[in-house]
């Protein structure tokens, strides 16, 4: 077979196998569609089915087309955190800056406390620390990796639970924003990239002053320019905060947040939504587990992989728990709040994987952070949704009562 061969092949296996998994298992509950693709990503790659078949894997997945998967599949994702961007009304978030800072700061920063307190335990027994890690390194990546909130997995489920343009919906998306710029902040501390945290500053400093002419510029245009304009928008902020060593989702997610959705009208943002959805999220979700490697490591890995899940749903928890005492917030919604940011995703497989090149830390801790990562995200909809509907229920309840 030819190169377009093989390709059409691979975009075959991507879109078939989730989609009869997902339908015909019934596992919309407890593992929505993009989970199971997430789940088939990790299993169609060179950990599972690499070693399983390799001459098969090698044939299907050839460097070629898991580059032209990769161009594919950051276009697809750069699309989607804009839009989750502009979904969030800005105006809001300085309103309740405070609220935001608060709850954001606790949500993070108590995981990262448990997660560090993980680590510490994992000090104490060989395999565990990478060899290229110092102690401060390994005990900082571990916690920052149970902090890790996976944004484009949460709009999905937000999206899936009818919040996400809900109130609370934006009040989480806001939180998770301001937890996705510090964590890839404290990855370049991490990697000791000290000239990319100058660039980091120099990049926020420029975007700050270009957003205010993009949006004179913006109501200057036709709603028809005004698409290709934000496309442009949206590859220069990609670029930038990847060159300084943000991530280019951040960048994608800056660019949207400086948006307002009636420059483009709520009908056209939704179908852009549903359609990069369709045709593009696939894409990503398989393409980033196809580059995850890893190794068993043995029966430990298991618990160790409960250990670090304990301490990523505890520390969420207990953060918003917290907040939500100081702020004055409703029976239930700490809970809810809680459990949907602690949704890990591919996110914090990307984050475990920077570690993992860098030898932070070992497949071992790579492949526990990776059952972390999907057990996290599986257990979000079975947990948050009745508790949504009991608050749901008792928001109604109240009404009549008044």
């Amino acid at each position: 077979m030819n190169t377009t061969e093989v390709f059409l092949l691979a975009m075959l296996l991507i879109f078939v196998v989730p989609f009869l998994i997902w339908r015909v298992g019934r596992t919309d509950y407890f593992a929505p569609l993009a989970i199971v693709q997430i789940i088939m990503g990790i299993v169609l790659g060179p950990g599972v089915l690499g070693m399983a078949m390799p001459e098969f894997h090698s044939f299907v997945f050839t460097p070629d087309v898991i580059k032209t998967l990769n161009g594919i599949a950051l276009w697809g994702v750069m699309l989607f955190v804009m839009l989750a961007g502009i979904e969030l009304d800005l105006k809001k978030v300085w309103q309740y800056r405070g609220e935001s800072a608060t709850t954001a700061g606790l949500s993070l920063g108590m995981p990262l406390l448990f997660g560090c307190g993980a680590a510490c335990l994992l000090l104490a027994y060989p395999g565990w620390v990478g060899p290229k890690a110092a102690t401060w390194q390994f005990l900082l990546g571990t916690g920052m990796s149970c902090a890790v909130t996976a944004l484009p997995v949460l709009v999905l489920l937000m999206e899936k639970l009818d919040i996400l343009r809900q109130p609370m919906g934006q009040r989480i998306l806001r939180y998770a924003s301001l937890d996705d710029v510090a964590i890839w902040g404290v990855l370049a501390l991490i990697m000791l990239d000290w000239e990319r945290v100058g660039r980091q500053v120099g990049f926020l400093v420029a975007f700050a002053v270009l957003t205010m002419l993009y949006r004179r510029l913006m109501v200057r245009l036709s709603r028809s320019d005004r698409w290709y304009v934000a496309l442009i928008w949206l590859v220069a902020c990609g670029f930038g905060a990847d060159w300084a060593g943000l991530h280019f989702m951040v960048g994608a997610f800056l660019a949207g947040v400086v948006m307002d959705a009636d420059w483009f009208g709520q009908e056209e943002l939704d179908n852009l939504f549903k359609n990069v959805l369709l045709v593009m999220m696939p894409v990503f979700f398989l393409s980033t587990g196809l580059k995850t490697k890893w190794d068993m490591g043995g029966y430990a890995v298991f618990f160790v992989g409960g250990v670090l899940l304990l301490a990523s749903v505890g520390g969420k928890l207990a953060g918003a728990h917290i907040a939500g005492r100081m702020l004055g917030w409703k029976p239930g919604e700490a809970s809810i709040i809680g459990w949907l940011l602690q949704t890990k995703g591919l996110i914090e497989i990307i984050f475990a994987n920077i570690l993992l090149d860098k030898g932070i830390i070992t497949s071992e801790t790579f492949t526990a952070l990776l059952l972390m990562a999907v057990g996290s995200t599986m257990l979000t909809i079975p947990v948050v949704h009745p508790k949504l509907n009991r608050a749901q229920n008792r928001d109604l309840v109240g009404q009549a009562s008044s």
